[in-house]
């Protein structure tokens, strides 16, 4: 049985023992065995002090099976009670207090002592510092947390960094109708990781859908194995922490703009998940996710369908704002609507019924019944008086879903969402959720698509990356190998190169210093730009001398454009990754940045600057030079190839600008690092 394979232990167990049980009410050791009280399998009180207790592990595994320990021992004590379990037979342990890594030094020492255990004897070990987790299907409740038990069984895995997030987004998932298939804490994961229970959901036919909680990760690759290969059959949304996290200023602007929190939300996307920013955002995407699944496509059409015009708008400007294809309807569906509804009331998409009747459901069917709608995002008010919406969503067409979100208060309406979640329609309470909710269902759709297309042939062998100090002069020299243009320029080490460089390229040229070593250039007064005349040039190498230039670089000043910054780096935990944003002097301060695992094909490169805010700009805005998409791709495609070579850290244009002639590289960045022979990582 592989380690793997014994998470069944730890979310399967046939019986639990509880070591530091305790009689006493406001001990933790009597909380677990409190919670564990509606278990139907073997449940064993440890504590050698407590007359009418197991004395040991060992005489509570003789009493009956013991798949799971739950450790409820001071931290130091704990690598001894592991190791007593594992020697018992006992295949998962759990442990929930602190006073491991999070505490220090010593504490530090006592986790990694528990993870070589865990390695050694092959037992599973959830925690340390986890409230723990709950099945409510099988009636496990391993947590300490009041009211756990409490939460229903559901479709809905809950995977999380904190054992409080994971409590907290249950309890959020029960209030809004869902219930879960297992919720659990990953604390300090010093074994069981999240992509160790995404691969035990894989399997796990009472999943339907996963929420994902991160704080950090250690094996980026893994972690995104484990997502790719779930969500072919099992979506999953993740919310990432850390989204204002500045980390130190790293090497290159594409070090700096590449945080941890936009790393791995874009690796987490690239592999399929879908992204959610709050925990409220988390319930109303997987809940959805959970009974609704489009079929893969690249741009899914959504029609909207209000009850009332107000909430109406507010779904309407939630689904534009992130940019959701919402076509207009056929000339023959709006004929059909005109039949149904008031002559005022707006029928192009979205639909407002003015006010609802009985017609209701006959507009949902002629809406979902146009060739250009996928799906279908309705708002209305509970009004039994004025029409029976749970009869109205029954008439629509069952193949195309149909996310809902119903208003008012009390049981009445509550008992409307539940009937019409079991009817398969994915239902929130306002038009925030229902806009959440389908963007969950568009963003997975065309995850799924993506990663359906086929697989582009893998770019011609590249040149070998250089090697040693790398300056601005040779980054544009190897630049122009891959078919990347730069400005004309010359290479300057004296005031006489320096001015017959000006005669010869004509003004204006810009003047930067010349150094493998800066590469922040503008950031220490070494780029001086418009300089166009001797005396102008002057000024300019004096100020560079002033910085200790020794030489300097004068080049052609390139045509106005819009700038953008491309690049492709090492990330620590994620391994290589490529970057498109806005570029220039700026480029930190906007952080209008997307960031994509590499390698990538050519075509899902051209698509990234789509992920921008600012992408209109690159549409020839006002009059400006539109981008060719392809050339930017096959740019993007070619640096991340670029990290195939061990020895290439980094690698960064910025600007490239987009000008009239196409695009041009106006400053580059090459990092190397010494690498043996036959060495390859990531």
């Amino acid at each position: 049985m592989t380690r793997q394979n014994r998470l069944a232990a730890l979310f399967r167990p046939r019986g639990v023992a509880v070591v530091g049980a305790s009689a006493d009410p406001t001990k933790l050791g009597s909380a677990m065995l409190r919670a564990l009280a509606g278990f139907p399998g073997h449940v064993a009180a440890v504590n050698p002090r407590v007359d009418g207790m197991h004395a040991s592990l060992g005489a509570a595994a003789a009493a009956g099976p013991v798949d799971l320990a739950m450790l409820c021992v001071p931290a130091k004590a704990c690598p001894q009670v592991f190791a007593e379990a594992a020697a018992a037979g006992v295949r998962a342990v759990v442990i929930c207090g602190g006073g491991f890594a999070e505490a220090g030094e010593e504490g530090a020492a006592l986790q990694a002592q528990l993870a070589g255990l865990a390695v050694d004897t092959g037992t599973r070990l959830l925690g340390p510092n986890t409230s723990g987790f709950l099945v409510p299907a099988t009636g496990l409740t391993a947590s300490f947390v009041p009211a756990a038990a409490d939460v229903p069984a559901g479709r809905v895995a809950v995977v999380a960094a904190s054992g409080g997030v994971n409590h907290a987004v249950s309890f959020l998932l029960a209030e809004a109708g869902h219930g879960v298939s297992l919720a659990v804490g990953l604390g300090n994961s010093a074994d069981v990781d999240a992509a160790d229970v995404l691969e035990y959901l894989a399997d796990d036919p009472t999943t339907a859908a996963v929420a994902l909680h991160l704080e950090s990760v250690s094996d980026g690759p893994r972690l995104l194995d484990a997502v790719r290969r779930l969500t072919v059959t099992t979506p999953v949304v993740a919310l990432v922490v850390g989204r204002h996290d500045v980390a130190a200023f790293a090497a290159s602007h594409t070090g700096a703009l590449a945080t941890s929190w936009r790393t791995t939300r874009s690796a987490l996307a690239a592999a399929g998940a879908v992204l959610v920013d709050d925990e409220r955002q988390l319930v109303d995407a997987v809940g959805a996710l959970s009974g609704v699944r489009l079929a893969a496509n690249p741009m899914p059409g959504v029609a909207v369908v209000t009850a009332q015009a107000g909430p109406g708008l507010l779904l309407l400007d939630g689904l534009r704002g992130r940019r959701i294809t919402i076509p207009e309807l056929t000339e023959s569906t709006r004929e059909v609507l005109g039949a149904l509804l008031p002559a005022l009331t707006f029928q192009r998409n979205p639909v407002d019924t003015g006010r609802p009747g009985p017609g209701f459901g006959a507009v949902l069917a002629a809406v979902g019944a146009d060739p250009g709608v996928d799906l279908i995002a309705g708002y209305a008010l509970d009004e039994p008086d004025a029409f029976d919406l749970r009869a109205a969503v029954a008439r629509r067409d069952p193949t195309v879903p149909l996310v809902f979100g119903v208003g008012g208060p009390g049981p009445v309406v509550r008992e409307t969402r539940r009937a019409l979640h079991e009817a398969g329609v994915a239902v929130t309470d306002g038009p925030a959720g229902v806009a959440i909710a389908t963007a969950a269902l568009v963003a997975d759709a065309r995850a799924r698509h993506r990663a359906a297309a086929p697989t582009e042939p893998v770019t011609p062998p590249l040149p070998t990356v250089p090697r040693g100090p790398i300056d601005e002069h040779r980054a544009k020299e190897f630049l122009a190998t891959l078919g990347i243009a730069g400005p004309r320029r010359r290479v300057c080490d004296s005031r006489v190169a320096a001015e017959q460089a000006l005669a010869d390229l004509g003004g204006p040229v810009a003047v930067k210093i010349l150094d493998a070593a800066v590469l922040h250039k503008t950031d220490v007064g070494g780029v001086h730009l418009g300089v166009s005349t001797p005396a102008e040039l002057a000024v300019a190498l004096d100020a560079l001398e002033g910085i200790g230039a020794r030489r300097v670089l004068v080049e052609a000043m390139a045509a106005p454009g819009l700038d953008l910054i491309v690049g492709a780096h090492r990330d620590p935990v994620f391994g290589p990754m490529v970057m498109l944003g806005l570029g220039g002097t700026a480029a930190e301060a906007l952080g209008d940045v997307v960031v994509h695992p590499a390698p990538l094909s050519v075509t899902r490169a051209a698509a990234l600057p789509e992920e921008l805010a600012a992408a209109v700009l690159l549409g020839g805005w006002r009059g400006g030079p539109p981008l060719d998409t392809d050339a930017l791709g096959r740019i993007l495609a070619v640096l991340g190839d670029l990290l195939a070579q061990p020895h290439l850290l980094e690698i960064e244009i910025n600007p490239l600008r987009l000008h009239p002639d196409g695009l041009l590289a106006l400053d580059a960045v090459i990092r190397t690092r010494e690498v043996p022979d036959g060495h390859a990582d990531r």
